[in-house]
């Protein structure tokens, strides 16, 4: 049962009462309510905004689609924290947010799962036909496809699912066809007859960054091939012996002098029995091996080159399920594999294998099945890249695009400025078919958006359209433009293109990120964003609104708690499911949040996760005391949450009075913390921003203010007055305050308190939708900061003395003494209460003389403090502490020493961080010296 049952008539979800809050907190059933919420309220739906309304500052954020075969995992995990945090950050900022979701067809992936399916059945594709398994597919999809999105949706992550998308969806098909008219059109995707990589299970052509690069123990063999016309015999090497069943010539270098004689000649090809030519190419070289090289254009890319230069045939001997074919003669109808082991043997036999050499072999294996690709003669698409990668250049060196961290853009560009031609097509049946039809009367090719009623050639009936389909990438390289209406011009593209950033894993940045730029800056040229949007967004200064993304920001990975890599064959994956029904969802998010350093991979370790777990019960624990308080002071008439009245301002907080130094003090670390937060995520660094937070809530919050508050808030009877309603206003005010600090991070506790506070009738439906604090100049105030950060470490001080002595009872008040300047003395004097309480001290006495070098006595730069207690002090140990406080502060003096020495750091560093190490200079060396002198006392 819902702890706050849903309102069915409000559609909305409130608690009866503020306190009633349960003892234990249990996020289970409150992050399942809430999800559900949000969804079922549409509140992150974005509506387009009319040319005539006010306009606000836009922030869009595509998400990675996940495949529609997908399941959740870490990197997910990982990718959809970071980009929450963002986009709800910059709505509570009153930003237009748009985060557009949705799943990728994933083409050889889902039609593997399908294919397996059937297998299961007894059938196989062809079975059932090309209609029919396509249908089958979609049927899987609409049964199976959408688990990946249901996990999402259990994250909470704070997307438009009004605008959910699927990459076959008609309307993106439709943008798709579009594109390869046009680039067909414009010569900038053409059909031919290359060398591929193939996948022999996949049983399709894939692109160079879907091969896996590996080397491998192997063999290097040498084989003898008989010049025609003589006794001689010239010495090849290779690692693939039974691809030269189809060899169609052997290569010299042409200034290799040891061939010469052999320019024009023959030679027999081994097994085959075929005469082959020897010709002059560069493709060999003379310092290699034996100076020739056997040449094969059907299954090598540089022997496919050299073909071409030299008007060589091309033979092909396997087919596309790496099965050696008909050209391959006795050795037809064997695996690939199992050709090669019958080559080598029938090679022995006949005395034309001379050599074997253990050699370390370079293969390329599928990303997808494992399979080693095989180099193949095939008809493909491609497209021509080189001008859509200048483009894509130009707009990256120009700071149009800006990749964090910055080593990326390097990685890029070196990338983009060595890229091959893009082979598009796919030899499967599910995915975008490519829009080209084929006549059976004249060979013509049609390219056309629908389907030709007849040959534009000869007029024939039916053509037949091509059999393959697109690349997946191709697709969804087009989505930041054609999820926003592209072709037709839309007022979607002029308030949300460019999208405002892109949030990935480095391992898509060549798949998806580059051919994104590539293509949005090819057909989103000359579009503008409407200048006002622009303007408020902070992207005036950018001049190109083709790109598809003004920030890239390149997310790390996350490893094992060993920083291992997780892989399944290693047994180290961790499934963030299972983390989340351990610990919760929030605590996740925030464990990846505050590991997340920009360039560093996530050591992702659960004891980090069972600690934020416990960082959330800190939280509920805080509320529920905060609401019990009232509670008391509602029964006296003291004070309400009735008269609690925050206000809308966004920074600082509102509905606070600062009557004494802890109301002032708390008041300017919130906006201190709250610009030190806004400025982390401004570049990234949730880490920075996520233990600001923590240590706020947590210590100063929580272990400080709270108990610090106790007294003023203990109402008994009838008690009351303005400094009581103050002091309450002030504790819920500054609670509510940073639970919308927090919220990006810990959507869920924060939006059950959050509506707790209110009694269920929040001034907004969700906390999402409140502002997120900014800081308030006139609330900071640094002197109220040092005065308590006096007397933090007096009643610390106090503590871990009492430690030291090992006081028994352990919660004996005792006496202490205390020597300080006049303004220390004074401090300590007007907050005498606050220091006895909470060091638990019966009598604080100040004195005159210096207490350094009495047993029992602690220094600091501020005050000297002693404990008075009975029991004997142990010399010997207080000897030991003092050495090591020597150490320790030596230590600390020569670090700052070395970096006030340091005049590159000087140059760089900000005028009031060198300022503070100077300070900190004078203090640790009054601290050396009293020290010392108390180290003195003690004797040797």
């Amino acid at each position: 049962m819902a702890l706050f049952p849903a309102d069915e008539a409000a559609g909305v979800c409130k608690p009866s009462m503020p306190h009633e809050l349960p003892k234990a907190y249990h996020p289970g059933a409150i992050e399942a309510r809430w999800a559900e919420y949000w969804i079922r309220e549409k509140l992150f739906a974005t509506p387009t905004p009319t040319p005539g309304e006010a306009p606000r500052p836009v922030f869009t954020l595509l998400l990675p689609p996940p495949n529609v075969t997908g399941r959740l995992h870490m990197g997910h995990m990982l990718n959809q924290t970071q980009m929450d945090i963002i986009v709800r950050w910059h709505r509570m900022r009153g930003f237009l947010t748009l985060w557009l979701p949705g799943t990728d067809h994933a083409g050889i992936a889902t039609q593997m799962m399908v294919e397996r399916q059937l297998a299961r059945e007894g059938k196989s594709r062809r079975d059932l036909g090309r209609d029919a398994f396509v249908e089958r597919v979609w049927e899987w999809k609409r049964h199976y496809g959408g688990a990946i999105l249901e996990q999402m949706k259990r994250l909470g992550v704070s997307v438009d699912w009004e605008r959910e998308y699927f990459t076959m969806d008609e309307n993106l098909s439709r943008a798709v066809r579009e594109v390869f008219v046009r680039l067909y059109e414009e010569g900038l995707i053409y059909r031919g007859k290359y060398i591929v990589n193939w996948c022999p299970e996949c049983g399709t052509a894939i692109s160079d960054l879907e091969v896996v690069h590996e080397e491998v123990p192997g063999k290097l063999y040498e084989i003898r091939y008989p010049v025609v016309g003589s006794d001689e015999f010239i010495v090849v090497a290779t690692t693939r012996p039974e691809t030269m069943l189809g060899d169609t010539a052997v290569a010299v270098n042409p200034a290799d002098e040891r061939y010469t004689h052999l320019h024009g000649k023959k030679v027999r090809l081994p097994l085959m029995n075929r005469e082959i030519p020897v010709i002059a190419d560069e493709i060999a070289r003379p310092e290699f091996g034996t100076g020739v090289v056997k040449v094969t254009p059907a299954h090598d890319a540089n022997d496919f080159q050299a073909g071409l230069r030299n008007n060589l045939a091309q033979i092909e001997v396997m087919d596309e399920h790496g099965v050696m074919n008909q050209n391959a003669g006795a050795y037809a109808g064997l695996d690939r594999f199992q050709a090669r082991e019958r080559v080598l043997a029938d090679l022995r036999a006949q005395g034309f294998l001379v050599g074997e050499k253990d050699y370390v072999v370079p293969i390329g294996t599928c990303d997808r099945s494992g399979t080693v690709v095989e180099p193949r003669l095939s008809t493909q698409w491609f497209v021509k890249i080189q001008p859509l990668a200048r483009q894509a250049i130009a707009a990256v060196e120009a700071g149009e695009v800006r990749f964090t961290p910055e080593n990326y853009t390097r990685i890029y560009l070196h990338w983009m400025e060595n890229i091959h031609d893009w082979c598009i097509s796919r030899q499967l049946w599910w995915g975008h078919r490519i829009p080209a039809w084929h006549c059976g009367n004249c060979g013509e090719i049609t390219v056309a958006r629908e389907a030709p009623a007849q040959c534009s050639q000869c007029g024939r009936a039916a053509p037949q359209q091509d059999s393959d389909v697109l690349d997946t990438w191709f697709s969804s390289g087009l989505l930041p433009f054609t999820t926003l209406g592209w072709p037709e011009k839309t007022r979607d593209q002029a308030v949300f293109y460019p999208t405002s950033l892109l949030i990935t894993a480095y391992e898509i940045l060549f798949f998806w990120v580059a051919r994104m730029i590539m293509f949005g800056c090819h057909f989103m040229a000359g579009h503008q964003q409407d200048a006002e949007i622009k303007r408020l967004s902070g992207w005036a200064e950018r001049r190109d609104d083709s790109v598809p993304f003004r920030e890239v920001y390149i997310h790390a990975l996350v490893r094992d708690a060993e920083r291992q890599k997780m892989s399944k064959t290693k047994g180290n994956v961790l499934d963030p499911l299972e983390v989340i029904d351990k610990y919760g969802t929030d605590a996740t998010r925030f464990t990846l949040a505050a590991m997340a350093s920009p360039g560093t991979d996530i050591a992702f370790n659960e004891k980090r996760t069972e600690g934020y777990q416990k960082f959330a019960n800190k939280i509920w624990n805080a509320a529920r005391w905060v609401f019990l308080s009232v509670d008391r002071a509602a029964q006296a008439g003291a004070w309400s949450l009735a008269e609690f009245e925050p206000g809308e301002s966004r920074t600082g907080v509102g509905a606070f009075h600062a009557v004494t130094l802890e109301d002032t003090w708390i008041l300017s670390r919130f906006n201190r913390v709250a610009e030190e937060v806004n400025r982390a995520l401004e570049s990234y660094r949730f880490h920075e921003a996520a233990n600001r937070i923590y240590d706020f809530f947590w210590t100063e919050f929580c272990d400080w203010y709270i108990e610090l508050m106790k007294p003023r808030l203990a109402v008994e009877g009838n008690a009351g007055g303005d400094a009581t309603r103050a002091a309450f206003s002030n504790v819920v005010s500054l609670f509510e305050a940073a639970l919308r600090l927090l919220h990006p991070f810990m959507p869920f506790i924060t939006e059950e308190i959050w509506h707790a506070i209110y009694d269920g009738k929040p001034p907004r439906p969700s906390i999402a939708l409140a502002a997120f604090p900014q800081s308030s100049t006139q609330q900071v105030d640094l002197t109220a900061e040092m005065d308590m950060a006096v007397l933090q470490d007096l009643i610390v001080s106090v503590r871990n003395l009492r430690a030291e002595l090992k006081v028994e009872p352990v919660r004996q008040p005792l006496t202490i003494e205390v020597h300080a300047p006049d303004a220390v003395r004074e401090l300590v004097q007007r907050n005498r209460g606050a220091v006895e309480r909470l060091a638990n001290v019966s009598e604080l006495r100040f004195v005159e003389t210096s207490l350094a070098r009495l047993p029992g006595a602690r220094t600091t730069a501020r005050f000297e403090v002693r404990v008075i207690y009975e029991k004997k002090v142990d010399t010997g140990a207080e000897r030991e502490r003092l050495r090591k406080e020597l150490e320790r502060l030596e230590r600390e003096i020569g670090n700052t020493r070395r970096q006030l020495g340091n005049q590159g750091f000087l140059d760089k560093a900000p005028a009031h961080v060198v300022e503070g190490l100077r300070k900190k200079e004078v203090e640790l060396g009054l601290l050396l010296d009293k020290t010392r002198g108390a180290l003195g006392e003690l004797g040797p």
